[in-house]
Order: structure tokens, then C-alpha cells, then sequence
């Protein structure tokens, strides 16, 4: 019996997709619920498991756009697995393990190497050309052994094809190239799904939103404080640590209310003003930003919004986010800090109106009734859309931000001052 292996539904506004990558090898055993493959769309890239135990027939290459529903390959279920390792697939090969199986499997020692790329019997294993290598081939005109399967298991390296062209020189057939240090090569490689659609939005937000940046800076050390004392007995408790991005998403939740502009969004001829905050996270992931969404953030609490985005940034860094995930969100925020950033201005993630942008600390010195201090300060930055967020909503929404983080407590009493709420002054 043979199971179609199908291209899922990627989402309601999604009709393609791409053949990100085959994890398996083709007529390799696979188990049930074994990834077989990654589809990248224009939100996130998804991965299709087996349904079945069998042997994997691959019917469409990598890189290949296809509608969603499309079959790709098929399990056969009724044969046996076989009684040797399953072979493994190219990508899921190391460097080690792929020079081990050159070495051990191809390529002879001494001389003979050069031989080896040049020519070849019957009964070769297929090559793989690095992009360096096939540079020189084509420059110094060597030809290798014809390719007889979409699975390569030999790869060809500019080392390689610089020893065969010492090898020619010797035989006098092939005068002495340049030094090694002299090759200049590039690396072509092809954007991905994700990666395009992402380029088109941002060029979209640019072209589409009257965007403008707003800037504060924050007084960190109340935060840290917190951090530096309960650190371990959260991390006991909860089973996550105790970060940033949690106090600045609550801060968000409670801001909004005083700006409820900053959580809206133009739709149509309308403005709309959720009752809620999806607080959208943008985690950097190798294939491009994804922005999973925290839902109902304003009723979390500091741990649970910790223990969500956690679990969103894993996922996503994993590829095993889903749609569900990612879509919505009526504000986001970015942690620029993490790579060093010291201040941005962070793009607007549409239909979105605004995101708050956060950067990294540093000890500086300020001004504290009349004297001069060092402090660990931290700059913000609220990225808007002018058409429905004025400057006074910016500024205020970004004040609010700076007055929650240096003044913690107040994020307990939903954003009001507790002596305050205690003198019933509020």
C-alpha cells in the first residue's frame, strides 16, 4: 500500500509554498512520525511528518513552488525496512561525517585523489560540487564525472579540484594556477520563501505607512534588582528564566490603555480598537524574522507571559511554529539588544500601527537629584503610524513604558501608584 505524502494547508491567504528541503533520502525507511520535509511559506516554514512506517519514494525536488494539496512522494507501507542503517540525507550530513564519506568511501589516497576527480568507472558514487570548486572547473576547464543521482554522497572542494590541477600539471597538461589565497569566489544562493515575503513587506511598510520613530530612555536598575534577587527561585518555580521582554510585554498591556491608539489598526475607512493585546514577540530565527504572538497578554501574569514567549521563541527557532502562532498580534515588540544593538528604529509589522523597539544596556552616567550617577540605562524606541497614532500618543505611550519599568511595583496595581491607590488618591 502506498501513502501520498501531500502539501499541507499553509493558511487561508497562502496558495504556495516551497520545497524548503527533503530531510530524508530517497527509498530510505522512514518512521512514523518522522519529519520527512520543510515547506517554507510567505508567514513560516512548516515540516511534514510520516504517516506511516515504510519506504519514502521522493516525487519533487527542493526548491520546487507548489499549491498546497500537491503530492510530493509516497510511503510504500507493505515493504520491510532494510537490515542496513537507513542512508542519511545531505543535509543532515556534517562536515566530518561528509569528508569521512569521501575519504572512506571514494576517494583513493596520494595521486590518486587527483585521478579521482578526473576521472571515473561504472560503478562511481555521484559528486556534489562545491560552489568554489565548480568555479575553478569551469575556469580551468577539468570535467568531472557525470552526476547519476539526485542524492550525491561524494563532495567535490576547490582543495580537491586544486590537487587534480596539480596532478595535470605533472602529467603536462595543465598549466600551474594561482595561489589558493587568489581565488575569489561567491556563493549564490536562493532566497527563500520566507525571506521574500518578508522583503516585500518591508518595503510595503515603508511605502504604504506614514511611519515615524520615537525615542526614550529607561532607567534599567529597579528591573535588574528584581532579576538579580529572584533569578534562581523563579527559575525554580517556573521553570523558565526571568528576562526582559516579560516586564516590557506587561508595560505594553497596561500603556495601552492609557494610548489605546498604539494597539489599533486601520482597516478599511475604519480605525479599529481591540479590547485585548496580542503582543507580538519577533524572534530571529536562521531562515528569516518570524513574529509568534503572545494572545490576551493583559491577562498574564509575569510568569506566564515568560513561560509563552519561551515556548513561542523555541518553537519558532525549531521550525515547528504553526500559522496559528503567528497570526494577528495588535502590537509587537523587538529586542535588538540581544545582538549589541544601542538604538533603531524597528519597522512596523502590518496591519499592526505600532512596535516597540528595545535595545541594549549600558552603564552611563546621569543626572539624579542634582548629581551625577552611574546607571544601567537601556534606549526604547516606538516605531508609529502617523495616520493614527499622533505624536502626543507616542511620546505618552513611551513615557508610560519608561515610568512601569523604573517603577515595577506599579505594574502589580495595573499601572497606578500603590501609595497612591493606598491614600485613595487614585
Amino acid at each position: 500500500m502506498k501513502i501520498d505524502i501531500i502539501v499541507p494547508n499553509a493558511g487561508e491567504s497562502i496558495s504556495q509554498v516551497e520545497l524548503a528541503r527533503w530531510l530524508v533520502a530517497n527509498g530510505s525507511w522512514v518512521e512514523k512520525d518522522q519529519e520527512l520535509a520543510e515547506i517554507d511559506s510567505d508567514k513560516a516554514t512548516l515540516s511534514i511528518s510520516a504517516s506511516q512506517a515504510g519506504i519514502i519514494t521522493i516525487l519533487v525536488e527542493d526548491g520546487t513552488t507548489l499549491e498546497p494539496g500537491k503530492i510530493i512522494g509516497n510511503i510504500n507501507t507493505t515493504l520491510k525496512p532494510p537490515e542496513s542503517k537507513p542512508e542519511v540525507a545531505p543535509s543532515q550530513l556534517t562536515d566530518d561525517s561528509a569528508k569521512k564519506t569521501v575519504s572512506e568511501v571514494s576517494m583513493p589516497k596520494g595521486n590518486n585523489d587527483a585521478e579521482a576527480v578526473l576521472h571515473h568507472t561504472q560503478n562511481a558514487p555521484t559528486v556534489v560540487v562545491s560552489p568554489q570548486a565548480r568555479r575553478l572547473l569551469d575556469e580551468k576547464a577539468i570535467s568531472l564525472p557525470d552526476t547519476t543521482h539526485n542524492r550525491p554522497n561524494k563532495r567535490i572542494t576547490a582543495k580537491d579540484v586544486l590537487q587534480a590541477i596539480s596532478y595535470q600539471v605533472q602529467q603536462g597538461t595543465q598549466a600551474m594556477p594561482t595561489a589558493q589565497s587568489d581565488i575569489r569566489t561567491e556563493n549564490r544562493q536562493k532566497m527563500s520563501t520566507l525571506r521574500r515575503k518578508l522583503s516585500e513587506r518591508l518595503v510595503a511598510v515603508k511605502n504604504q505607512t506614514a511611519m515615524l520613530t520615537s525615542f526614550q530612555e529607561v532607567d534599567m536598575s529597579a528591573v535588574l534588582a528584581i532579576r538579580k534577587k529572584y533569578q534562581k527561585d523563579f527559575l525554580d518555580a517556573h521553570g523558565v528564566k526571568l528576562g526582559l521582554m516579560a516586564f516590557f510585554t506587561k508595560a505594553v498591556t497596561l500603556a495601552t490603555r492609557w494610548y489605546p491608539q498604539v494597539n489599533g489598526r486601520i482597516e478599511d475607512d475604519h480605525i479599529v480598537l481591540p479590547d485585548y493585546v496580542d503582543v507580538g514577540i519577533a524572534v530571529s530565527t536562521p531562515k528569516g524574522l518570524v513574529v509568534p504572538v503572545v494572545r490576551n497578554a493583559q491577562n498574564l501574569t509575569i510568569a506566564q507571559i515568560e513561560q509563552k514567549i519561551a515556548d513561542l521563541a523555541q518553537k519558532a527557532r525549531n521550525n515547528k511554529i504553526s500559522i496559528q502562532d503567528i497570526s494577528g498580534g495588535t502590537i509587537s515588540i523587538t529586542n535588538g539588544g540581544v545582538f549589541g544593538s544601542m538604538l533603531s528604529t524597528p519597522l512596523i509589522n502590518p496591519p499592526q500601527s505600532a512596535i516597540l523597539g528595545i535595545h541594549n544596556i549600558t552603564d552611563r552616567p546621569v543626572a539624579i537629584d542634582g548629581k551625577v550617577e552611574i546607571r544601567p540605562m537601556m534606549y526604547i524606541a516606538l516605531s508609529y503610524d502617523h495616520r493614527i497614532i499622533d505624536g502626543r500618543e507616542s511620546v505618552g505611550f513611551l513615557i508610560k513604558i519608561k515610568e512601569f519599568i523604573e517603577e515595577p511595583n506599579k505594574l502589580l496595581w495595573d499601572g497606578s501608584d500603590p501609595i497612591q491607590k493606598l491614600l485613595d488618591l487614585q
